[in-house]
């Protein structure tokens, strides 16, 4: 993490969107939401209700929305409930993913 990046702690909720285009956003807490951040992180605590859109994303918590990214990566804690759309996927065993997928390829 850089220092300009925005980590949302375990004990936050954020209702809202989340806009961070140049930078990366770790949720460890909870937003209620679209994210959009050139690299998205959601922890194993981390749960996000909406849309998230980056370069890069990484969960291994929980999603129910939607997913825009380039590359993105399923940790084995993942809870999945989104339409996807990614250029790569690799997933770890115990992801559970459940919607539309769309992997282009690259």
């Amino acid at each position: 993490m850089d220092v300009n990046d925005a980590i949302i702690s375990e004990d936050l909720t954020i209702e809202g969107d989340v806009l961070a285009k140049e930078s990366a956003v770790l949720v460890r807490g909870r937003v209620d939401g679209n994210v959009t951040a050139k690299t998205i992180e959601i922890d194993r605590s981390g749960v996000v209700t909406g849309s998230v859109s980056a370069d890069v994303v990484t969960i291994s918590g929980e999603l129910s929305g939607r997913v825009e990214c380039s590359d993105l990566s399923l940790g084995e804690t993942a809870r999945v409930k989104a339409d996807l759309s990614t250029v790569t996927l690799s997933s770890s065993r115990g992801a559970k993913l459940a919607g539309h997928v769309e992997v282009k390829g690259r």
